[in-house]
């Protein structure tokens, strides 16, 4: 969202997905396309913005989406407050799934119930 936004970090975004697209196919799932989208006028902005970044938009196949419903609820019934949404989980268990790594800034809960997948974060200056 830094990019879409204009924010301070955008640009450090924008290298993480050069460097991974050099790596492989960018994919984003249904949430992280709905949740972009909303950021803009209509459809055609959203995605020529995927378009430009060299991102491709891939549906949530049954078995993440099923991976997400079970974490989520384990989530919930030891005692996870509503911070997370299941959509936080349905795009961790469709990167862990379905493209093997995240670029994200991982608030904790990522590798916390996602222990396996890959996290990409830009590297960032620590905030004081």
């Amino acid at each position: 969202m830094a990019i879409a936004k204009g924010e301070r970090d955008a640009n450090d975004w924008i290298a993480v997905l050069r460097d991974q697209g050099r790596l492989g196919r960018l994919i984003v799932c249904d949430v992280v396309l709905a949740e972009m989208s909303a950021l803009f006028n209509d459809d055609v902005a959203a995605t020529c913005f995927f378009q430009n970044l060299g991102i491709d938009h891939e549906s949530t196949l049954a078995p993440a989406a099923l991976l997400a419903g079970r974490i989520f609820h384990a989530y919930r019934r030891a005692g996870g407050p509503r911070e997370h949404l299941i959509a936080d989980f349905l795009i961790g268990a469709h990167a862990l799934l379905q493209a093997e790594q995240l670029a994200a800034s991982d608030r904790g809960y990522l590798q916390r119930y996602f222990s396996k997948l890959r996290v990409i974060v830009p590297n960032l200056p620590k905030l004081h």
